[in-house]
């Protein structure tokens, strides 16, 4: 080939990939544009845990569009009150939260399933409701109506069974009780003479203090032991029954939502699930060590008793009936979670529930 032929040639090569580069740039931005969005979260920044969720969501997003989409979180009460961060989403005051569904059962009871319910699913089984069963397809069929679309972003595992500043013993020492309690919880303890009182995680513990309520649940060692709940209450009973697994959510604006880029849309779908599996697993971490602290300095550890725990079941029994024949959406969820819990259960108890006590046993022997 002569040099001009060369020339010529690259010459027409060179201009289309000036072209291209010209005719891709637009295509580029078009896919990736500049979006900032404000979170708002329920919890208070000092619950490192679970507002952390809301922090590496907004990381994983800023990092996996070159910082094309960012996401500033805000902690409860620097736009709106913990518990109305949902409603702000809504609205479309804000873009999105990050919340339990379950703060909201005032305008829907099927808002709990969205969390935990008593006596409902673990946290494994949980996330293979959502993931691999109809969980996500159901819940969002029905955050739609309140102009939500929920991505599951969190999880602590199964939770203690709150601070009583007495012991509770049986059904009887519960009555008269007033506790601070979320969720369709409320209504079951309700039955059993517990007064519920709904109140946002910073503001337990003066509630405590002062008097105002006599026992309170929140989540478990790590973040109970940073509120300080074990100063103003003694007896710390598990487990939760109300909550086996309970999901923290995000909630996105539906219009928000429909209006994000396909490859934003992922990327927020996957920092979600990446927030999902790395607060269980901080959980698991950190409340070994903290349990171990709280008994040091003066905790009792109490579980709940047989008859207590059967008793809440009964009456666990009783609300979802009187839910069901009223709320076609409720039932329509929560007969879909009943039947994936009793095959979930049946296999489970075959494999870690029997691995699990063999090497509890181990521990308790020293051997471990």
């Amino acid at each position: 080939m002569d040099r001009r032929s060369f020339i010529k040639k690259a010459g027409v090569a060179g201009a289309g990939a000036a072209a291209a580069s010209v005719l891709a740039a637009p295509a580029i931005a078009q896919e990736n544009p500049k979006i900032t969005w404000r979170l708002t979260s329920s919890f208070p920044k000092s619950l490192d845990t679970i507002f952390g969720g809301a922090v590496d969501i907004a990381k994983h997003v800023s990092d996996a569009t070159g910082g094309n989409f960012t996401i500033q979180p805000f902690a409860a009460g620097e736009i709106v009150p913990g518990l109305q961060a949902a409603d702000a989403v809504s609205e479309g005051s804000v873009e999105m939260c990050h919340t339990c569904s379950y703060y909201y059962v005032g305008k829907d009871p099927t808002f709990a399933i969205g969390t935990a319910i008593p006596f409902g699913l673990n946290a494994r089984l949980t996330n293979s409701w959502y993931y691999e069963g109809n969980g996500n397809t159901l819940m969002n069929e029905f955050y739609a109506g309140h102009n939500l679309y929920g991505m599951i972003s969190g999880n602590t595992g199964a939770q203690m069974g709150g601070w009583f500043r007495k012991e509770i013993n049986t059904v009887e020492d519960l009555k008269g009780l007033k506790m601070r309690i979320a969720g369709l919880a409320g209504k079951v303890v309700e039955k059993l003479g517990v007064i519920p009182q709904q109140i946002a995680g910073g503001d337990i513990y003066p509630a405590l203090e002062k008097g105002t309520i006599d026992a309170a649940e929140w989540v478990g060692p790590y973040d109970d032991h940073k509120l300080g709940f074990n100063k103003v209450a003694k007896y710390y009973y598990y487990p939760a029954f109300w909550e086996g697994g309970p999901v923290i959510h995000s909630f996105v604006n539906l219009a928000k939502w429909n209006s994000l880029p396909k490859n934003y849309q992922t990327v927020l779908i996957d920092a979600c699930a990446f927030a999902n599996t790395s607060m269980m697993a901080k959980y698991d971490k950190k409340n070994p060590l903290a349990v171990k602290q709280l008994v040091s300095e003066g905790t009792v550890l109490r579980p709940f008793s047989q008859e207590i725990l059967e008793a809440a079941y009964g009456a666990a029994q009783t609300v979802y009936a009187e839910i069901t024949a009223s709320n076609a959406a409720f039932k329509k969820i929560y007969d879909d979670q009943v039947a994936f819990k009793k095959e979930g259960y049946l296999w489970m108890q075959l494999s870690e529930y029997t691995f699990d006590t063999f090497m509890m046993i181990q521990q308790r022997a020293g051997k471990l």
